[in-house]
């Protein structure tokens, strides 16, 4: 695509931004954060908004439900046992049921009631009857307790989820519990009065479906770390299909990419920033072709995310343009663009979004042991960190930092708030972990333009020990998603190591 240079108010308002200050590198308190961009959503007199009709989106997350059986395990209600004699378990299921359909659309529940008395021979009838079926996993809901089923369909091989109906299942939950997880069964379990927990603990397995019809592009994939993983070991523990991608395709897109939507997007991207730094109006709007060429390709092959060896193509001259802005895009809008084509960040960065609706991004931390602090640093940071129906926070524009060219991100996120940074391997089948809280956005010229300063929870010194087996990058998230983490890696798997 030949770049035109000639948009006289587009130029005009990249000096602005230039000449603008007002926006700060640090220091945001977190009622500030949340009011940070309001002044944006007003748009700047003479350029013209964005719009559907004038520039593309994507539209294909999956949509296909997990299909769950909902076991209520209960005595006969004439019985004198938790929680009471004559309890109303009928009217309790009902109320349950509403809730979670209301709460998990993506799932659809097969409710079944599993009395004591009948519990055993009717339980292996049904989970004989459940091969062949496409069943994504079992809910037990304890309405009672000393039913005895919980054992039989935690060993079936299906990820199974035990719920406490508190001062109901409780003695039967926390033996049966323990038992499963000191076997290493694929169980996770709720005991809370906040139903909450229980929604997100059966979220997981909206996520797993979704993985198992979700594909990845990678793009420009060559020998190294982040190419180690096999694709076909992929599919088999996540259901994810990745995609190779070659940088001719990458290019043929990019030169076939519209002009006046990659001219949108620059708009849009500049009108919402703080500031502009480094990069020209040209710079700006070939990063709008090079997202819009991401976009062709991730339409036509129905895919929900894109990870590209960006400093490979981009050095050996195979792309024209830096991806940063598009993946910064992609992430704010709930689609996962993953740099340097780490192919198990982009799977970590997809599991998220569908678990927690929220987007990570890759970062090369540096630890500075003297403040207790990891630093995530890179050129690509999401300004929508609690997702794409969150506040925004302040963002600039600047060019690639290690060689001074093209157009990035410098991301002012939000301080004061807990953040998880985690990543996913396939071929270990264990995912790494660590917390620490936000606490400055850091302006130094060294080094990537987005640089988040955490102070660690735990201990820093341990933090030091694992960079040589999981590599340099790690995925940060907002939140405290411990528990997050936890439930999904034990419904698919995977061992937790915590790296603090």
């Amino acid at each position: 695509m030949r770049i035109r240079t000639n948009s006289r108010i587009m130029k005009e308002y990249i000096m602005s931004k230039r000449t603008n200050r007002s926006g700060r590198g640090c220091g945001f308190s977190r009622r500030e954060f949340l009011g940070g961009c309001a002044a944006c959503a007003a748009g700047i007199a003479g350029i013209s908004a964005l719009s559907a009709a004038q520039a593309q989106t994507l539209d294909t997350i999956p949509r296909t439900r997990a299909k769950v059986r909902l076991f209520f395990t209960h005595e006969r209600s004439e019985k004198a046992t938790w929680p009471n004699i004559g309890y109303d378990y009928e009217g309790r299921k009902k109320e349950l049921l509403g809730r979670l359909k209301k709460a998990l659309p993506g799932i659809e529940f097969i409710p079944t009631t599993l009395t004591k008395a009948e519990a055993g021979q009717k339980t292996q009838q049904i989970l004989d009857s459940d091969k062949g079926k496409d069943i994504d996993g079992y809910v037990v809901y304890m309405l009672g307790i000393w039913v005895r089923a919980s054992r039989r369909i935690a060993e079936s091989g299906l990820p199974t989820i035990f719920v406490d109906d508190l001062y109901a299942g409780s003695g039967e939950f926390l033996t049966e519990y323990a038992r499963a997880k000191r076997k290493g069964l694929k169980v996770i379990g709720v005991s809370s009065s906040d139903f909450e927990d229980v929604v997100q603990a059966l979220r997981c397995f909206e996520c797993m479906k979704q993985l198992s019809s979700s594909k990845v592009l990678e793009v420009g994939a060559g020998p190294g770390y982040w190419a180690y993983v096999d694709y076909k070991l992929i599919e088999e523990t996540l259901g994810v299909k990745v995609v190779p991608i070659d940088f001719a395709q990458l290019d043929e897109a990019y030169n076939a990419a519209d002009e006046a939507k990659a001219t949108k997007w620059a708009e849009k991207w500049v009108r919402d920033a703080s500031k502009v730094v480094e990069p020209s109006q040209k710079e700006i709007v070939k990063s709008g072709a090079m997202y819009v060429a991401m976009l062709d390709l991730m339409e036509q092959q129905k895919a929900q995310a894109i990870a590209i060896n960006c400093l490979g193509g981009f050095y050996g001259g195979k792309m024209r343009a830096y991806p940063c802005l598009g993946f910064f895009q992609l992430n704010n809008d709930g689609y996962v663009g993953a740099c340097e084509a780490d192919i198990c960040s982009t799977l970590t960065m997809l599991i998220m979004a569908y678990l927690v609706k929220r987007p990570g991004y890759i970062s090369d931390p540096v630890i500075d042991t003297s403040k207790n602090r990891i630093i995530y640093a890179h050129c690509v940071a999401p300004n929508r960190v609690f997702g794409t129906d969150g506040a925004s926070n302040p963002y600039h524009i600047r060019n690639h930092s290690e060689d001074r060219k093209g157009a990035a991100v410098r991301s002012l996120m939000p301080l004061g708030e807990m953040t998880t940074s985690i990543k996913f391997d396939p071929r270990k089948r264990q995912v790494i972990f660590h917390q620490a809280k936000a606490v400055e956005n850091v302006d130094e010229d060294k080094a990537c333009r987005t640089k988040l300063a955490a102070e660690v929870k735990g201990d820093i010194d341990k933090l030091l020990n694992y960079w040589d087996e999981w590599s340099w990058h790690r995925v940060t998230f907002y939140g405290d998603l411990k528990r997050p983490v936890y439930n999904i890696a034990t419904l698919l798997g995977f061992e937790v190591v915590e790296e603090a």
